[in-house]
């Protein structure tokens, strides 16, 4: 690389431009790595006087750049052969389901010693680093990336400790680690704070949902009993048509809606209008209640509603989704569940008087569009964190 292209106080290395007082360094050179001992299953206890004790499936599913709160805790005999944990640990997740998400990490935070569970991998770093700066390395694009190179296997991919000691990262000393952590910290919190504003408005609805979906709340100036019917008597309940997967692409003008939560795929073209309720048919999500707001593709394992009675659309969308439990637990079979027409035709609903249901349906679509305005401002955060990442982890901005 000619040095024309590289700015003064910066200077070349093997990822790439870094400030000149910035060193490369292997995760194999800047701390001692050990692994977390299986834990029996019943061993794990919910006492919180004992030993806190990571669990692979916790670190996967509920941390993401630090470890706090552990929820799951063993007693003096499993601690004694268990591995340590120490403020300012990194734990990966030695194994995981695609190589995109492998070796994710998080730094563990509090004082009180914990341990680790089975599959846990172990980086205590040395005192010159600090544990939640590595974190924000290691999962940015510049720990990622190295990570997935070095992923192994096909359903299930495995990274090992060998393998992490080789991930090379830019780092500035110690005291602009923790300058570093201050600033993205500032918007860890934000994010922190927008996360339970969306939890407490989810909950919310939820408790709107059960006293206006049930009657248990009346709005002001209805009255009257409501009826009690079959869904076959107020719809048309039509299955889909199957596709095969071959076929599908991974863009399209129109999703395939099939038994799953999120589409199949997509077609370019379509067998359904737009404003459609769904019920997935078959497969682990059957059940799963959904108001298409697009055109899509019906297929094979997917029921629509059409031919609608009595009901405001929204309204019958909002009771099917209130009750969608309920509707999960007709499903039969057990290697590929599925639900049967027969007993869907007659699941029964409460039918208010149509008016009513209007009202209650605008009660509940200007809480739904609330939650969307602060999942976007959610995102919009998380989007400038990321933004913030790539340029201080790498040195191009640098923390006053």
């Amino acid at each position: 690389m000619s040095n024309i292209n590289i700015p003064f106080g910066y200077k070349s290395s093997s990822l790439g431009i870094i400030p000149e007082d910035w060193e490369v360094k292997r995760l194999g050179e800047i701390g001692d790595f050990s692994k977390g001992n299986g834990v029996p299953k019943d061993k794990i206890i919910k006492d919180e006087h004992e030993h806190p004790c990571l669990t692979y499936g916790d670190l996967y599913t509920k941390y993401d750049f630090v470890i706090k709160d552990i929820k799951s805790f063993i007693d003096d005999d499993v601690a004694s052969e268990s591995k340590e944990i120490h403020i300012g640990d990194i734990c990966f997740a030695g194994s995981g389901e695609t190589p995109e998400d492998i070796g994710k990490c998080a730094a563990y935070i509090e004082e009180r010693t914990a341990y680790a569970g089975g599959d846990i991998i172990i980086l205590s770093p040395n005192k010159d680093i600090n544990g939640i700066w590595l974190s924000y390395v290691l999962n940015s694009d510049i720990g990622g990336k190295q990570r997935y190179k070095f992923a192994q296997g096909f359903s299930i991919v495995h990274i090992y400790p060998d393998n992490l000691k080789r991930i090379q990262i830019p780092t500035p000393t110690l005291k602009e680690q923790q300058r570093i952590v201050s600033f993205l910290s500032l918007w860890d919190t934000a994010i922190a704070k927008q996360t339970a504003l969306i939890e407490k408005l989810i909950l919310r609805k939820r408790g709107l949902m059960q006293q206006l979906l049930t009657g248990k709340k009346r709005l002001k100036g209805f009255e009257g009993k409501w009826k009690e019917v079959r869904l076959g008597e107020i719809c048309d309940l039509t299955k889909g048509e199957q596709v095969n997967s071959d076929t599908l692409t991974e863009t399209g003008l129109y999703p395939v809606i099939n038994g799953g939560i999120t589409p199949s795929g997509y077609k370019d073209d379509y067998n359904t209008e737009a404003n459609t309720i769904t019920i997935s048919e078959g497969g682990n999500s059957c059940g799963f209640v959904n108001l298409i707001k697009t055109k899509f593709w019906s297929g094979g394992h997917c029921y629509t509603i059409s031919n609608i009675i009595n009901f405001d659309l929204s309204y019958l969308y909002y009771s099917l989704k209130f009750n969608e439990p309920h509707i999960m637990n007709l499903r039969v079979g057990s290697g590929l569940p599925n639900i049967q027409l027969g007993p869907l035709q007659k699941f029964t609903l409460l039918m208010p008087q149509l008016e009513e249901q209007m009202a209650i349906s605008a009660i509940l679509i200007e809480s739904d569009k609330e939650i969307e305005i602060q999942k976007q401002k959610l995102s919009d955060l998380q989007e400038q964190k990321k933004g913030l990442m790539q340029v201080l982890l790498t040195g191009k901005r640098r923390v006053k």
